[in-house]
């Protein structure tokens, strides 16, 4: 079985230990008209990103998912060019942001069945003219509430996963709409097992994490470091209660950490978000996070299978249940 990475197909047996949500670079929409802001410099850029996923190497990490849809700055040849630098496997997505967030026009005057093209499209053919493939599909939902946009993406993505075989990974705000998120794939007859709902642990309610899993869903704690949402130790105690709880195999870590910003990340500057946040970087979990847990008594085969074994298996159940829609 394999997979789409930036550098080519990816034997998924050969995706070792896995980091499923951090970024390469993101533009948020219009990041380009704040003329405030010191112009992109690629070169200089490329060599921050190149040397801070070589650091992946020292704690055994061989891949990374970038999950950056198509309109928050995508930039597939820029990661291509991260991988075969850094020696690091990168699979880039395809799909939509937020409607709030992203870039709803093209999408919103599409049909369903004409986005669940597109997103194929990039899967089997590749981004624009550049050859390179999609390996997972991305959608996003706002806060509380899934917007009818929103709706269709998530629809148009369970298709375009069952006609690929690729699984979808998915945002949500404030960790709300996992479970609308599930009951729209599901409803469209895709496995929940192929759905990583994202961003679960920025809210401190372990219930709702527990929910997620038992429906079969995998559950992300992807946002380690991130500490001006949530603290880390809440998300440690939440994590542990999730394993306690038997959902050790629906699990997925990582630190939706942003290793290059076009622009602006918002209200605060590139520098203040990062001396805000100064461990929201890619090896945080090896460096603090895991010696933390087993602290606290988590075993680490446990951590291995969480960052080994549950992405394969994810990529894996989705490969297999691929079939024509």
């Amino acid at each position: 079985m394999m997979v789409n990475s930036v550098l080519g197909p990816l034997a998924i047996s050969d995706l070792g230990k896995t980091l499923m949500h951090e970024h390469v670079l993101i533009g948020f929409p219009g990041w380009f008209m704040d003329a405030r802001q010191p112009p992109f410099k690629r070169k200089e850029a490329m060599s921050r990103v190149v040397e801070a996923f070589q650091g992946l190497h020292d704690y055994g990490v061989r891949t990374v998912v970038d999950p950056c849809p198509s309109d928050l700055g995508r930039d597939v040849e820029f990661i291509a060019e991260v991988s075969q630098a850094s020696g690091i496997n990168l699979i880039c997505a395809t799909g939509a942001y937020t409607e709030q967030m992203g870039i709803p026009f093209t999408y919103a005057a599409m049909s369903q069945d004409q986005i669940a093209e597109s997103f194929i499209a990039e899967i089997e053919r590749g981004v624009a003219d550049t050859g390179i493939r999609c390996g997972i599909i991305k959608v996003a939902t706002g806060e509380g509430k899934v917007s009818d946009y929103e709706r269709k993406i998530l629809a148009a993505a369970a298709r375009a996963a069952q006609a690929t075989g690729t699984p979808i990974l998915s945002h949500t705000e404030r960790s709300s709409c996992g479970h609308e998120q599930i009951d729209i794939v599901t409803g469209e007859g895709l496995d929940a097992a192929q759905l990583l709902v994202g961003h679960c642990c920025g809210a401190d309610n372990p219930g709702y994490q527990q929910s997620l899993a038992k429906r079969g869903a995998y559950v992300g704690f992807d946002r380690f470091g991130a500490v001006l949402e949530i603290a880390d130790e809440i998300r440690m105690r939440n994590l542990k209660a999730m394993l306690d709880g038997g959902h050790l195999e629906r699990v997925m870590v990582s630190h939706d950490s942003v290793n290059c910003w076009m622009g602006s990340p918002g209200s605060m500057s590139e520098a203040e978000l990062r001396a805000a946040m100064p461990s929201w970087n890619v090896t945080h979990i090896f460096e603090n996070i895991f010696p933390e847990l087993e602290a606290m008594g988590v075993a680490r085969a446990d951590l291995d299978r969480i960052v080994i074994d549950n992405p394969r298996q994810y990529f894996e159940a989705a490969k297999s249940s691929a079939r024509q829609v």
